[in-house]
């Protein structure tokens, strides 16, 4: 397996799939980091020279991924929720902070049901 960032791609898939491997990096940034390498967007990962691998990771190094883009995602989390907006309080109690409902639905962030007890009537 190639490691590009830290991160060991798939030999057998295209470089462009293999590339989206690696956190911060879609089919679009992909798709131009094949393209300033000089590697064909079809070509398999294995059948790549070390040449062009080392363009790849020279291309890859000029984006922001991996550890760099989780701690700024984090810490932007972090600051949002330090100074109580909304947003912040969403995130801290695992809710939509888009504004999708939630009566029904935002099971991604919700998580699976929690199913509540009926209270019994009491009887006079």
């Amino acid at each position: 397996m190639a490691r590009i960032s830290g991160v060991d791609i798939p030999n057998k898939k295209i470089a462009v799939v293999s590339l989206t491997y690696i956190y911060g990096i879609g089919i679009p940034t992909a798709q131009k980091i094949c393209a300033a390498a000089g590697v064909p967007e079809t070509k398999r990962i294995e059948e790549c020279t070390e040449a062009e691998l080392t363009k790849l990771r020279a291309e890859v190094s000029k984006y922001k991924t991996e550890g760099d883009l989780r701690r700024d995602v984090a810490l932007n989390l972090k600051r949002l929720q330090d100074i109580g907006s909304y947003r912040g309080l969403r995130h801290r109690k695992g809710l939509p902070c888009r504004g999708q409902r939630t009566k029904t639905n935002a099971r991604t962030c919700k998580g699976p049901k929690k199913t509540v007890a009926n209270k019994k009537k009491a009887t006079a």
